[in-house]
């Protein structure tokens, strides 16, 4: 899989993170689909680093939208805790 891929990947991750933690995210939708790209980043890498499964051979794979998915859902639980009450 290519980086456009990824970022594809990312996208779609931080809308089903944001569909599985619906409320109000403090960056908006800016900001939970970075964070989405970011988590498909993160969770493929932590995928192939210390779980011993490359997510970079196919774009359908399972483990592929599993680790993007939730790498997306920790970095957005991690960006509403720090940033949680920036939007009153």
């Amino acid at each position: 899989m290519g980086i456009i891929s990824w970022i594809i990947l990312g996208l779609l991750a931080g809308a089903i993170a944001k569909f599985l933690l619906p409320g109000r995210d403090p960056g908006g939708f800016i900001g939970t689909t970075i964070i989405g790209v970011a988590g498909a980043f993160i969770g493929g890498w932590i995928s192939a680093r210390w779980l011993d499964h490359p997510v970079a051979k196919n774009f359908y794979d399972g483990a592929t939208w599993a680790s993007a998915i939730g790498g997306a859902l920790v970095l957005l639980i991690a960006y509403r805790i720090i940033f949680g009450n920036s939007r009153n």
